[in-house]
């Protein structure tokens, strides 16, 4: 048994089908119930009533009359004798035989029975017995194959979800909506045609009666339900007033309705992308009426020859002569009348069902079914947006105009982007106001309040009216459009597109050229970057990300373009993966003063564009896979901080070339391959901070302690087993970082010389015992003791003013060897200076941090 809730689908299945049934398809489809009808009542009378009643004709023999004769009625047949009858006797009268060709007979009831049955199927012939059930299984056969194309497993599934689209494109509020605008927006066409056309005059009688004719056509074209979809009309010389752009005009969508219609769109989308890409219900439907075809044509060629079969008398010679007694039997078939009629009526039927399927096969072979064009509508209310459509998706709107052509309208609301658009600037205008936005806006560390916006359809109108707005950060946003509204925007200065390919209008480009400074992109690939950035006059800092390589080897590589118009740039920062500096970046030479690359582990093959770069101050070539240091490096004489970290130098023999640099301060040369630091670093006498972090370092050059002016030394993470005493030339040190080597000991000179160091970090070292001169080190605010072999600790870090709240790193259990003054003097914050005498320094006093302490130098900070 089936229950009403499971047949409920198929009944609503079958009453949205019949969307897709055009009306030669419903005629066909009553034909069939037709034939069918006609083939079960054949198939009833014959299985009811169906019989042949059989006379004899001639005898073979005569019954003994004397003996077994009737005498009490006239009709009853004599029963034949059980001798065989083959000698027949000579004395018998030959009228006698004449008496037994009358109603008379020598046949019983049951023989009567057997020789009907017996003539039936011998003398009857196959199409009066068979036809109602080969009619049957015919007209089956014409139901299955009718609907075929709606049941088929790769066409069903598509069907089903058109027309779920399509139930949920005529419910969804937002159709009403836009068929409203648009026949509001096709009324305004119409009066700014005719104002064209006849210009105002005074009101006459025949203006007068003009108005109601032009009323009545826009009420023809759409009442507001069925009408086009909306369309932003161009014409000329629009008039402002004309033009209907702000969605606040027509009834405003609630948030449940506007999400349902982006998803509606989404899945229209998708839906779309997926039917387009083959035809397979436009062949099966194809093919579908082709069988039919051949069908009905095998049905007709074999069935017409039969009608001459349905005869209404037969003559039966039965096997049986010796049971019965006669030879020959006429016999007279009972519903050969009926049939007959009945195989003319389903001949008929089938006729016409033959000619529809014929005008089937034409339409489809002369009309182009698998290219569908909305070009009348377009041409009905001026839409020039809505796709053309092809394959399978444009066979069923083919489909369905034969149904109704206006369920091809609400359909394409979804498939218009004007719609679209209209609809996502109602719901940004919704859900992202003004007062939404300025709530995000946060304060960065630098002071600038900051805005970030992520996954977006496209930009809010409420955003061009923050004009506090200092930095914008808009990532995913697929549809970034900057009008002439940003000039509201003045306080704009930084701009972030994180893999958002932002339009800008010519109106709102001047606005950026004059106001932005700042631009941070990060894409794919180069072609993804928008033509206008390279028109940022005004620009100061231009960071990329991304593939700024192109296909074809080292002389292509660049794929950017021209850096011409960015007059005022000063620092570029790439990271993509170049093999060669760009020539282009010698067109802004004169104005850039730093310089990073990070190259992503794409080996930097040719730097002569750096020759050119007179100016640069700051260059960095971080994960560019260089084994020695540039030659190009020579022509940097204005070069102050050089940063070649995260590469695969090996040597640093190419030190002496760089002693003309005077002006070099920092050398960052972490995170490399160095096994030795030559006695030509002697020569950088300007040094102030060398970073050679994460290197294969075993011994330190006597000419490295020659640096007078070093402040930050920074050799973790190498193989160095002690440090020489030399570093009491050091005199300036502020930063010694020697974690993670192989130190025993540390020298005393350290701590009696380096009077000014403020950060020391031995950390991961095999330390026994820390020398007695550290309370020398006044200044010192951090000390990282952390995983050493120290057993104890020396009371004089108690002398250490800097190192109260937090600035001593080390095991719990090695604290506590502290006396518990020290102890409690190193755990606690700075008290005033008025009542204890001294006082932590303050940290905008240290300059000079390295990025491996910046976490320690917060949590201090945050603590205290």
């Amino acid at each position: 048994m089936f229950s009403l809730s499971e047949l409920a689908p198929l009944n609503q299945h079958q009453s949205r089908s019949k969307l897709l049934k055009p009306w030669w398809e419903v005629f066909m489809d009553y034909l069939v119930v037709l034939m069918l009808m006609a083939s079960v009542l054949a198939c009833t009378e014959q299985l009811s009533r169906d019989r042949v009643v059989c006379i004899p004709l001639d005898p073979l023999v005569t019954a003994n009359t004397s003996d077994h004769r009737s005498s009490t009625s006239s009709d009853v047949a004599l029963i034949p004798s059980s001798k065989p009858p083959t000698q027949i006797p000579r004395n018998i009268s030959p009228n006698l035989h004449s008496t037994a060709r009358g109603r008379r007979t020598h046949l019983v009831y049951q023989q009567y029975v057997y020789i009907s049955q017996v003539c039936y199927h011998e003398a009857l012939p196959l199409c009066s017995r068979f036809f109602p059930y080969i009619a049957l299984l015919q007209s089956l056969v014409l139901v299955a194959s009718g609907s075929f194309w709606l049941h088929f497993p790769h066409t069903s599934a598509r069907i089903e979800h058109f027309l779920a689209i399509l139930a949920k494109c005529s419910e969804s509020p937002w159709t009403s909506q836009a068929l409203s605008h648009a026949a509001q927006q096709e009324n305004i066409q119409e009066k700014e045609v005719m104002e064209e056309r006849h210009p105002p005059q005074p009101p006459t009688s025949s203006t007068s009666s003009s108005s109601p004719v032009t009323r009545t056509r826009c009420s023809s074209i759409d009442s507001g339900t069925d009408s086009p979809l909306l369309k932003r009309v161009h014409f000329p010389s629009p008039k402002p007033s004309l033009m209907v752009d702000s969605p606040r005009q027509g009834i405003s969508l609630d948030k449940s309705d506007g999400e349902q219609a982006r998803a509606l769109f989404e899945r229209v989308r998708k839906f779309r992308s997926h039917c387009e890409s083959s035809a397979v219900i436009y062949k099966v439907y194809l093919a579908q009426t082709i069988f039919k075809l051949l069908m009905v044509t095998l049905i007709v060629s074999y069935t017409i020859p039969l009608l001459s079969s349905f005869s209404f008398t037969h003559t039966c010679y039965p096997e049986e002569q010796a049971l019965v007694g006669y030879t020959t039997f006429e016999c007279i078939h009972v519903l050969s009348s009926l049939l007959r009629k009945l195989l003319v009526a389903y001949l008929t039927l089938l006729g016409l069902y033959g000619m529809l399927n014929l005008y089937t096969l034409s339409w489809i072979l002369h009309s182009s079914l698998r290219q569908y064009s909305f070009h009348s509508l377009k041409e009905l209310c001026s839409l020039r947006d809505v796709p053309d459509l092809r394959n399978d998706l444009a066979f069923l709107l083919h489909m369905l105009d034969q149904y109704d052509p206006l369920l091809a309208r609400r359909l394409s609301v979804f498939l218009s982007p004007v719609s679209e658009s209209r609809l996502l600037e109602e719901s940004l205008e919704r859900r992202w106001g003004e007062e939404k936005l300025r709530a995000m806006t946060s304060v960065d560390a630098k002071g600038c309040s900051r805005l970030q916006l992520v996954a977006l359809p496209r930009l809010p109108p409420a955003l061009f009216t923050l004009s506090q707005l200092q930095v914008l950060k808009l990532e995913l946003i697929t549809d970034a459009r900057f009008t002439v509204q940003v000039s509201n925007m003045t306080s704009l200065r930084e701009l972030h597109l994180y893999h958002c390919t932002a339009a800008v209008d010519p109106s709102a480009l001047g606005v950026l050229q004059e106001r932005l400074e700042v631009l941070h992109l990060t894409f794919t690939q180069a072609s993804e970057i928008p033509s206008w950035v390279l028109s940022l006059r005004n620009l100061h800092e231009l960071h990329l990300s991304g593939r700024l390589s192109s296909e074809g080897g080292v002389g292509r590589s660049w794929a950017l373009g021209s850096l011409r118009q960015l007059r005022h740039l000063r620092v570029l920062v790439i990271r993509g993966m170049l093999q060669r500096i760009p020539g282009e970046l010698c067109e802004v030479a004169n104005s850039l003063v730093r310089l990073e690359i990070y190259n992503e582990g794409t080996r930097l093959l040719v730097m002569t564009g750096l020759k050119r770069m007179f100016d640069l101050t700051e260059l960095q070539l971080q994960d560019c896979q260089l084994e020695r240091l540039p030659s190009a490096l020579l022509a940097l004489t204005n070069l102050r901080t050089l940063d070649l970290q995260h590469n695969n130098l090996r040597t640093l023999e190419e030190l002496l070339s760089l002693a003309h640099l005077r002006r070099l301060s920092c050398l960052r040369l972490a995170y490399n391959r160095v096994l030795a630091l030559p006695a030509s670093v002697g020569v950088l006498r300007g040094l102030e901070l060398l970073d050679l972090s994460n290197n294969q370092i075993q011994n330190l050059t006597p000419a490295l302690f020659t640096l007078r002016r070093l402040r930050r030394l920074l050799l973790a993470g190498n193989l160095l087993e002690e440090l020489p005493a030399e570093v009491k030339a050091l005199q300036l040190l502020t930063e010694l970082d020697l974690s993670g080597n192989r130190l025993e000991s540390l020298p005393p000179e350290l701590f009696s010389s380096c009077s000014e160091l403020r950060i020391l970090n031995v950390a991961h070292n095999s330390l026994s015992s820390l020398p007695r001169g550290i309370a020398a080190l006044s200044q010192l605010c951090k000390l990282d003791l952390r995983s050493n072999s120290l057993e104890e600790l020396p009371a004089e870090l108690g002398c250490c003013s800097g190192l109260h709240g937090g600035g001593l790193l080390v095991e719990d259990w090695l604290f506590l060897s502290l006396p518990p003054q020290v102890r409690d003097f190193l755990s606690h914050s700075c008290p005033p200076s008025h009542t204890e005498g001294h006082s932590r320094p303050e940290s905008d006093s240290f300059p000079y941090f390295s990025p491996t302490q910046w976490s320690f130098s917060s949590a201090l900070e945050s603590q205290i």
